[in-house]
C-alpha cells in the first residue's frame, strides 16, 4: 500500500464530490430517483457521519487504541433516525467538507504509520491498511452514486427535451 497515493486519491475525491455537490439547491438535494434510494443530501449527511464516526475513528482504534472497544455504527438506519432528508444542504455540505480537512490533516500527522498494525474486534480483524483503503473505496462509491444523482437531475431539468443523443446510460 502506497499511503502518498491513497492520500491523493482521498484529497481528489475531496475535490470531485465538491463539484458534485455544486449548484444544487436545497429541493434538488432532497430530491430522490425513487423509495429506498437516497438523495444528494442523504448521502452529504451520510459521508459527515462516516467521516466523523467511522472512518478515522476506527483507523485510529486500529492504530492507537487497540485495547478500546471499537464503537458499533449504523449508517442505515442513521438516514431516518438523523432526519438526514430534512437538514440544511449547504451546512451539511460546509460541516463535511470541515471534517474532510480535520481528516487530511490528521493522515498526514500519522503517514509513517504501521498499515499492518491489526485490530480484532467482535466483527473480525482489520488493518490499518483495510481501513484507510476501504475509505478511499467508500469515496468512489459515493461519487458514483452522486453521479447518478445527477443525471437524475438532469433529467428532470432537461424535460420536456430528449437526452437519449447523448448516449447509453
Amino acid at each position: 500500500m502506497k499511503f502518498e497515493t491513497l492520500y491523493q486519491e482521498l484529497t481528489q475525491s475531496t475535490e470531485m464530490l465538491g463539484a458534485l455537490l455544486a449548484g444544487i439547491s436545497q429541493e434538488e438535494a432532497q430530491a430522490k430517483p425513487s423509495a429506498g434510494k437516497w438523495s444528494m443530501l442523504e448521502v452529504v449527511c451520510h459521508l459527515y457521519d462516516e467521516e466523523r464516526e467511522d472512518f478515522r475513528e476506527h483507523l485510529d482504534f486500529i492504530l492507537h487504541r487497540q485495547y478500546e472497544e471499537w464503537h458499533p455504527i449504523s449508517p442505515f438506519t442513521w438516514v431516518k433516525l438523523r432526519k438526514y432528508n430534512q437538514q440544511n444542504f449547504v451546512s451539511m455540505k460546509k460541516k463535511f467538507f470541515k471534517e474532510r480537512e480535520k481528516s487530511l490533516a490528521w493522515l498526514k500527522s500519522i503517514k509513517k504509520s504501521d498499515w499492518n498494525t491489526k485490530y480484532k474486534s467482535k466483527w473480525g480483524t482489520m488493518t490499518a491498511g483495510d481501513m484507510l483503503s476501504s475509505w478511499v473505496a467508500h469515496d468512489n462509491l459515493h461519487i458514483r452514486q452522486l453521479v447518478e444523482l445527477r443525471r437524475f437531475r438532469i433529467e428532470k431539468v432537461t424535460t420536456p427535451y430528449k437526452i437519449r443523443y447523448a448516449g447509453e446510460w
